[in-house]
């Protein structure tokens, strides 16, 4: 991607994955992926910083012999999401507007 991605884009991304279900680290890297090119070594914080801001909480759950972490969004974290999504509804709006040539003058 020639955009640059950011810290906001990167936690609407991870609280939308796990706003479906609870859900474990890899399989939200995974999912933001298939959207845009980024590391896990990039989203493993994203995902400790979103749980420190209450945004998530985990759990662990045993899996083929190992604990797996899972992230649950909390409500406080639904909230961010909603937040987010509202304003990424105005900021494509305004790109798209300008990106397209329909600005009005």
């Amino acid at each position: 991607m020639a955009f640059t991605v950011g810290a906001p884009l990167l936690d609407a991304l991870v609280l939308s994955v796990a706003s479906a279900e609870d859900t474990y680290g890899y399989k939200i890297t995974q999912d933001v992926r298939s959207v845009m090119t980024v590391s896990e070594s990039t989203l493993y914080p994203v995902l400790r910083r979103l749980q420190k801001d209450g945004c998530l909480e985990t759990y662990d759950q045993a899996f083929a012999g190992r604990n797996r972490r899972y992230y649950r969004i909390t409500p406080q974290g639904q909230q961010v999401l909603q937040d987010y999504r509202q304003e990424w509804l105005e900021y494509e709006r305004k790109i798209h507007s300008v990106l397209f040539g329909e600005v009005e003058a």
